[in-house]
This record gives structure tokens, sequence and C-alpha cells, in this order.
């Protein structure tokens, strides 16, 4: 019982904390693990030990999937090169930094310091995607740092497992093997992650009922992790590539009652585990502090230098390939370096990867700096939360590309004069072709022509007493109310396919299409 009241209390915690973040518009990440670090500096807080298979199995799955789903697969086809370096060439070097740097600085042994080393490349998607979630990043930036978190997870984890390999049984790994891994881990995940989406898909596809859908949707994510694990490959890559597969085909496969169900259930899901997680972060810290060995006492610099030496790298990394390729026109280089920098913090999945370092080597002796290496690896993800975290807003502000909220606004209206231009289009031609009741075509188009002009006047339903004897006008009213919105559907599709409208505008636009459907009665 003491467990259950530990993980409700952490839940309320998490949950006022991130409420306060909003309100506040405060990054929630960056409050939730200072709300942690002071909670469990408070004399009587008991000590928090999370087992690595909690957050690896129960935490990230459908988070990574989330953050998959919201990733714009038109601007991943224009960013994959620098994604490609970023997710291979930063990860390889950051790793060896960080581990020449804590041989120099720590006492680590250099097997330990490896180890170190490969837990601390790479990226973090959840903070990633939790901190720019609300941030006016142009599409293309936001796609290159989600991205390169997302998908940098198969080099980190050959890297750890290598290193954990040399520390626990002191046996080298040749590069051929460590390549081969790679392809094993990336491949097989891909591979494994491809074939849930494709099975789910067509589940989907003949499914309507909204409960289904969404414990589907829900299922999902952990049917990817599971099933790539249990062949030995990357479960992360899997949730992944079946969250960007899904993400883009997601639209086709239901209707607009089960996407608002689901887009509302899983939004209570991920800011629950969002909150929580984030939350833990800080609590672990002060824990771990306390069961460090003596002579520990310079881990506060140790790890303020290591974390200093992975942003000077990820800035001299960033620099000239922003130079090589732009992601937003005209912009100047050193400003998209200098957000691409600041948003690559740390965060739950190097965690994870520390907690689950053995405790032991193959010869039953503990394994030295283990302690060492779980309060730099959290020392140094609570100090990206926290210092990246509170900065990034401002600096994305004076970097000059942030999207201003009028051009946003702007692009939408003149979509939504497109798409009801469309609409009456459509009518035309129905009317020259006689093929619906002429006061059902006429009703709708009042309806689209009044939305077109900008008008308030509700003249869609001005006659309603009259027509309510009607069924059969009535009927075929809802029906061309479909058909026009599922056309307004594939016209905002080609419009964000031709690069003439943002993925922010779809997908604000598209949600607003659901709600007007899911408002026609089924009968």
């Amino acid at each position: 019982m003491r467990e259950v009241g530990t993980i409700l209390a952490l839940v309320v915690l998490a949950t006022v904390v991130a409420t306060g973040a909003r309100r506040w518009r405060i990054p929630a990440p960056s409050l939730l693990v200072i709300a942690g670090v002071v909670v469990a500096l408070i004399p009587g807080t008991p000590a928090l030990h999370i087992p690595p298979q909690v957050i690896a199995l129960v935490v990230l799955p459908p988070l990574l999937y989330a953050s998959a789903e919201e990733m714009s697969l038109r601007d991943l086809r224009i960013v994959w090169k620098p994604v490609t370096v970023l997710a291979l060439g930063l990860v390889l070097a950051s790793a060896a930094a960080v581990g020449a740097l804590a041989v120099a600085l720590t006492p680590l042994t250099a097997p330990m310091a490896v180890v170190l080393g490969a837990v601390l490349a790479s990226t973090d998607p959840v903070a990633v995607t939790a901190l720019g979630r609300r941030l006016p990043l142009p599409g293309r930036v936001q796609t290159m740092v989600q991205a390169e978190s997302l998908f940098n997870d198969a080099t980190s984890l050959v890297m750890f497992k290598v290193a954990v390999g040399l520390a626990v049984a002191a046996s080298a790994v040749s590069r051929p093997a460590a390549g081969g891994q790679f392809l094993v881990l990336a491949g097989g995940g891909a591979l494994a992650g491809a074939a849930v989406a494709a099975a789910v898909a067509l589940i989907r596809a003949r499914t309507t009922d909204p409960v289904l859908e969404t414990v589907i949707a829900l299922v999902t994510p952990y049917a990817a992790y599971v099933l790539a694990e249990q062949a030995h490959t990357s479960g992360v890559t899997a949730v992944v590539v079946a969250g960007v597969v899904l993400g883009r085909s997601g639209h086709r496969l239901s209707d607009a009652r089960i996407r608002l169900q689901v887009q509302a259930v899983y939004s209570v899901v991920v800011f629950l585990l969002e909150s929580v997680v984030f939350a833990v972060i800080g609590l672990e810290l002060p824990t771990l502090v306390r069961d460090l060995p003596a002579g520990s006492r310079a881990w506060p610099l140790q790890a303020l230098a290591l974390a200093a030496a992975l942003i000077a790298l990820r800035v001299l990394w960033v620099w000239p390939l922003s130079r090589v390729v732009r992601p937003v026109e005209g912009a100047a280089s050193w400003r998209v370096a200098a957000v691409v920098t600041w948003a690559g913090t740390r965060g739950v999945m190097p965690l994870a990867a520390a907690l689950s370092i053995p405790l032991v080597a193959d010869d039953g002796t503990a394994l030295p700096g283990r302690p060492l290496v779980l309060v730099l690896t959290t020392a140094v993800v609570v100090f990206t939360l926290v210092v990246q975290g509170l900065t990034l807003a401002p600096l994305v502000a004076r970097s000059g590309l942030a999207l201003e909220p009028q051009d946003t606004a702007r692009e939408q209206e003149e979509t939504r004069q497109h798409l009801a231009q469309a609409g009456l289009d459509h009518l035309d031609q129905l009317a020259d072709l006689t093929a619906a009741p002429t006061a059902a075509l006429t009703r709708l188009q009042q309806t689209l022509d009044t939305r077109l002009r900008h008008s308030q006047a509700q003249t869609t339903d001005a006659d309603a007493d009259h027509q309510r004897d009607q069924l059969p006008v009535l009927l075929a009213y809802h029906q061309l109310r479909r058909e026009v919105i599922a056309l307004q559907s594939t016209e905002l599709q080609r419009l964000y396919e031709a690069h003439q409208i943002s993925d922010t505008t779809r997908r604000q636009l598209q949600h607003d299409l659901d709600l007007e459907e899911s408002g026609i009665p089924t009968r």
C-alpha cells in the first residue's frame, strides 16, 4: 500500500506542478525537475528507486509514439541528411569526448568512463518534444531536433552495449561486430515497427468502435516495443517507425469521432506520463547522491564540466552543418545553430540506460564507479532540463526564427477560405448535374459562403424548423456536408504535400474539420 500511496502522491504533485507551469508559461519539464529535487530534500521524504524496466517498458513507448506521430514526414524528407549526421556522427563524437573528459576529471576507470560517454551521448526525444511542443519554431527546425533525438537510439544503444560489455566482462568488441549490432538493432527495430504498423492499419481499417480504436492506439506502442525487444532489436526504433507510419496514415484509418476521442485520451496519457517522469528525475538525484561513496564530493563540478563539454561539442558540430544545410531559407546559420544546439537536451532515456548498468561484474565483484555514473548522468540531465529548458524560449524569441502568431493565424485563415471555396466549387458542380436536392445544396452553399466571408450570422439553421419534417432533404444535407468535409480534408492534405501550408496549420484545420464532422447527426 505504501508504494501505491507514493505513486498517487507523485501523480498529484506532478499534475499540480505541470498545471502551474502552463499557467506561468514555464516549460513543464524544467519546473517538474526543480520540484522533484526540492521535495526529495525535505526531511522524511522516502528514498525513491525506480527500476529501469519500469521506465523502459511502461513510460517510454507511449511518449515516443506520441512524439513520432507528431513529426512531419514531409519536413523529415528535407532534413534527413543533417539528421543522419547528428544521429550518427555527433553521438559518436559526444561519447568519445565525455569518456575522455571523465577519465581526466573523475576517478572512474576507462571502461566505466566509456559507459558514461555512451549514456550521455544522445539527446532525449521525450525531453526535446516536451520542451519544443509549445515553441513557435519553424517546422523544419522542429523536425530536425525531434528526428535527431528519435533516431539516435540505435547508435547510442550499440555503444552502450559495447561499453557495458567492456566494463563487466573486460572484453573488447571489434568494429565489424559493433557495426553488425548497429544494423541488427536499427534495421530489425525498423522492420518490427513497420510490421506492427501494417497490422494495426489493417485492424483499424475494419474497426468502427471508438472504444476499441482507443485501446488499439494505446496498445500499439507497447506491441511494437515488446516485439522488437523479444527479437533482440531496438524497441525504441520500432516504436518510432510505427508512430511515423501510422501518424501519416491515421486520418485515413478512422472517422472524425474516433480521431477526436483517441487524441483526447492520448493527450491525458502523455500529460500524466511526462509529468511523472520528469518529477522522478528530480526526486532521484538527492537519493543517488546519498549513496555515493566517500571521496566523491567533486561530482557537481564534474557534472558541470561534462554538460559544458556536451554543449560546446554540439555547437562545434552543428554550426558548420547549418551553413551547409539551411532548414530555414534566409536565416543566418548561427541563429539556426544556436537554436538546434540549445534544444538538444538529455532526459529520460539516459537515466533509464544508467539505471540498467549491472551491479556486479562477471567475476562477482561490485562494478566500480556505478554510483558515480548514476549521479553524473542524473546531474547532467537535471542541468540540461533546467538551464536549457528555462532559457530555450527566450533564445528562440531572440534568434528571429520564431513564427509570429499573426503569420500563423493569417495562414490558417487563408487556408480556411481556400477550403470553403473548394467546397463551394464542388457544390456548384453538383448543382449543374442536379445530383442532389436543391434545398440541401442551397443550405450548404449558404453555410460555406457565410464562412468564406467571415460573417457571424447563423444562416445554416434559420429554416431548421421548416425543414424538420423534410427528412429526405435533411438526410441529403447531412450527406453533402460529410462529402464536402471529406473533399476539404483531401484538399488540405494536398496543400500540405505541396508545401503551401505548415504542418501546424494542417493539424489545426484537420482538427476543426473533425469537430465539424462529429457534429453531424448519424441518422
